[in-house]
């Protein structure tokens, strides 16, 4: 898979979705998916090198989670398939020598999510939120409030 990323990561119904959802709160929200979803690869792979099948499975778990959420799911597949070997391994007490090959692919596709991502982040407007005082004076009402004279 590395050296053939999928061309298109994100599912862009998902994302449009979830950036109407979140409004103001989704570059914050991405933002955090950046800085956790790097986390989680990093101990991703430290767990393979230390080849600790139960160190595995909580960072595939909350990257496959939080890539669905923004519908970046060709990531969240992979690290579904890297939960489940790393749980099987782990019921089975053994290495989870496996998953290395899926592991090494993992920042190479986290990299080319979040690059879409911030592409379809600056392609898709963000929706508009009118504060109340910008609301359009009702008719026949000055903006002030009183009434016409």
């Amino acid at each position: 898979m590395t050296d053939s990323l999928p061309q298109v990561l994100i599912d862009r119904a998902t994302f449009a979705r979830v950036r109407t959802e979140l409004g103001a709160n989704f570059v914050r929200i991405l933002g955090y998916f950046r800085e956790d979803g790097a986390k989680s690869v990093a101990e991703a792979e430290a767990a393979t090198r230390a080849m600790s099948a139960a160190a595995l499975v909580t960072p595939a778990h909350t990257l496959k989670g939080e890539a669905r959420q923004f519908g970046a799911d060709a990531l969240a597949d992979l690290a579904e398939t890297i939960e489940h070997l790393a749980r099987d391994c782990v019921e089975m007490h053994e290495s989870p020598s496996e998953a290395l090959p899926l592991v090494v692919e993992l920042r190479p596709l986290f990299e080319a999510t979040l690059a879409q991502l911030a592409d379809a982040a600056a392609a898709t407007p963000a929706p508009r939120r009118f504060a109340a005082s910008a609301a359009p004076a009702a008719f026949g009402r000055r903006v002030g409030g009183g009434p016409l004279r």
